[in-house]
C-alpha cells in the first residue's frame, strides 16, 4: 500500500529544516548519541569526543530547531530528542549505516 504524500506546505517545510539540521556530521553523531535517551551535556562531550564549547553551540541549533528538549537537574543540563519522528529517523540511520 502506498503511503500518503506529505501535502502541506508547513510540513515540507519542517521537515526540510529537522534534515538540514541533521546534516552536519557532529550533530548527527550528538543524535546518535541521545537515541539512547537523555544526557548531561557533559556525558555527551565524553561520548561525543570534542570541546563543550563545540558540543554547546550544537545542542543551541538542534533546540532552536525543535529537535532537541533540555531540562535542567540541579547544575546540570540534560538533553533529549524531543520529537518522536526525529527518534525514529535516527534510529534508521543508526540501521543502515552502523550496523554491521
Amino acid at each position: 500500500m502506498a503511503k500518503k504524500p506529505i501535502e502541506k506546505e508547513a510540513d515540507i517545510a519542517i521537515a526540510a529544516a529537522s534534515m538540514k539540521a541533521i546534516a552536519h556530521p557532529l550533530r548527527l553523531k550528538i543524535l546518535c548519541v541521545l537515541s539512547g535517551g537523555a544526557l548531561s551535556v557533559q556525558d555527551i562531550v565524553e561520548q561525543v569526543g570534542t570541546t563543550q564549547s563545540n558540543i554547546s553551540q550544537h545542542l543551541a541549533i538542534l533546540r532552536a530547531k525543535g529537535i532537541l528538549i533540555a531540562h535542567k537537574e540541579a547544575n546540570r543540563v540534560y538533553y533529549r530528542i524531543g520529537d518522536a519522528r526525529t527518534l525514529k529517523l535516527v534510529g534508521l540511520m543508526r540501521d543502515v549505516f552502523c550496523s554491521v
